[in-house]
């Protein structure tokens, strides 16, 4: 229970909240509610989530028009995601205790002012903590998304409405890259931002006048010292892995980074163990199935989904594709991550979760196979295999992680693995961008030194995020660049194979203790109206 003091400092600021907001009263429970939440949340959740990948097939064109190096680059994808991941867990505690509804509209309002900030971004700076600020108000809707929907709905009612939700999650992710062509090719890459402020509007003015409000009266203080030595921790290392090729791997501020992000990683842990209510239970992490899902939901992460930037500047900087040509030839994966949850119901039902979780897996680390091997001459066709088999293995394996993360705990902690599994994902991704980045400029330095004998960290960076253009002054260089990407890549589709075979063993020995069956998932979020915590 909150003391009296924290009680009446929550009441203050709700009230002032209110007064901000104008929250108007609405009778909850009824149709029309339940429905314009459904809305809300849906619109919001494809918003957020779209802004994961469509601004993929955008960042040659940033580069291009911010002038902006690998770093640069790599931190418009990191900030949002690390944003994402640091703070999606705290987000649902803040929900919790001041109000869902509330932080809902927080979330929008942020995510819609960030949006307008990154869109008018002036240079790459700019862009990268406008897109971090963006990951702030993400945190929050996403956090609040299932338990908004959880509130509103019971039984088979909540069923549908979670799965109308997650439909949406699919397609999302599936037509972000296709959404991002489209609008850098017709009106520029501002407005692959400058689109969420008016559905941001529409659904600020759905919150406040349809949706009701919902607490928890017993929540407790947030876990301050676990947000802290977590996000701190994830930015340094992160940092430590985009600049590690600049400074040096050996530098005194590279390793200074990387040991002081291991320590307070370390710190984080203990802090959790002795905390009341931490934003992280680690006792989950004594049944291997929930290890199991934890490693393979980030190593999809890391290995796969952190390859589609340096993709994306593949197709457009060094194949000369349009940013809308990308888009469409990025189709064939989206579709099928789209498609197979929905084709392979049947099978979810009869057949293990580890066995289905194992295979996706190994289905993308085959797809990373698939598509090493590039040469200066290969098409884009070349990578088609391998994106129509990492679309099957991403398809099957997502749902099944998630439905999994929910079938190794006990329901009332249903809301705290969800969040995990969401920050373990999102970490994958900013890490992984990261390190691949870091093994990606390696390679073409390396590269560079031997087929045009340059010894240039600087030219190495410039053609890890622009390709060929980076020597648009140089002919005689253009070649010697497209080789040296070509390597980088083949070397990055390698590690992130490793990296996903990993996950895939993982997921073969650890999850062998999950419950089958729909029977598990039918209702996912008993807990969600009363926990409700990292959606």
């Amino acid at each position: 229970m909150l003391s009296p003091a924290a009680a009446e400092g929550s009441a203050d600021f709700r009230a002032a909240s209110d007064l901000i907001f104008m929250m108007p009263p609405v009778e909850s429970g009824s149709l029309n509610t339940r429905r314009w939440t459904l809305v809300a949340v849906c619109v919001t959740t494809f918003m957020l989530l779209l802004d994961i990948t469509i601004v993929n097939v955008a960042l040659p064109s940033i580069q291009r028009r911010l002038s902006a190096d690998l770093t640069g680059l790599q931190w418009v994808v990191d900030a949002y995601a690390l944003a994402l991941a640091a703070l999606i867990l705290t987000a649902g505690a803040l929900a919790d205790r001041f109000g869902r509804r509330l932080l809902f509209m927080f979330g929008v309002v942020v995510f819609t002012s960030a949006s307008l900030l990154c869109g008018l971004a002036w240079n790459i700076t700019a862009l990268d903590v406008a897109r971090g600020l963006q990951g702030i108000g993400g945190a929050a809707l996403f956090a609040t998304a299932l338990a908004l929907i959880g509130h509103e709905y019971r039984g088979a009612d909540r069923f549908s409405a979670i799965a109308v939700w997650g439909a949406t999650v699919g397609a999302a992710v599936a037509s972000g890259p296709l959404v991002g062509g489209i609008l850098t090719d017709a009106l520029g890459w501002r407005w692959v931002f400058f689109v969420n402020v008016p559905v941001g509007a529409f659904a600020l003015l759905v919150a406040r006048t349809r949706m009701t409000e919902s607490r928890d009266v017993g929540s407790v203080r947030t876990d301050l010292a676990g947000l802290v030595t977590f996000t701190t921790a994830l930015f340094l290392i992160v940092f430590g892995l985009l600049r590690g090729n600049a400074e040096g791997w050996a530098s005194g501020l590279i390793l200074s980074v990387l040991v002081a992000g291991a320590a307070l990683l370390v710190l984080f842990v203990v802090v959790e163990a002795r905390h009341e209510r931490p934003m992280l239970d680690l006792s989950l992490f004594r049944r291997p199935a929930f290890v199991g899902v934890s490693v393979a939901t980030f190593a999809i992460g890391a290995g796969m989904f952190a390859l589609f930037p340096y993709l994306s500047i593949y197709l457009q900087d060094i194949l000369g594709a349009s940013p809308l040509g990308a888009g469409l030839r990025f189709l064939p994966l989206t579709a099928f991550v789209f498609v197979v949850p929905i084709a392979s119901r049947g099978i979810v039902e009869r057949v293990h979760p580890w066995v289905l979780a194992s295979l996706g897996l190994l289905l993308v680390a085959i797809a990373l196979l698939l598509m090493h091997g590039l040469t200066t001459g290969s098409r884009w066709t070349a990578l088609l295999p391998g994106f129509v088999v990492g679309g099957i293995g991403i398809g099957l394996a997502n749902p099944i992680l998630a439905a999994a993360a929910l079938r190794t705990v006990d329901p009332a902690r249903s809301g705290m693995a969800s969040g995990i599994n969401n920050t373990f994902r999102l970490s994958g991704v900013s890490i992984g961008v990261a390190a691949l980045g870091a093994v990606l400029e390696d390679r073409v330095s390396a590269s560079l030194a031997s087929t045009a004998h340059v010894h240039s960290r600087t030219l190495a960076a410039a053609v890890s995020s622009a390709g060929t253009r980076a020597v648009g002054g140089r002919p005689g260089l253009a070649h010697s660049a497209v080789i040296a990407f070509v390597s980088g890549l083949n070397a990055v589709l390698l590690v992130g194979c490793a990296i996903v075979f990993a996950g895939a063993v993982a997921a073969g020995v650890l999850m062998r203790g999950t419950a089958t069956g729909p029977a598990a998932a039918a209702d996912p979020s008993p807990a969600v109206a009363e926990e409700s915590r990292g959606t």
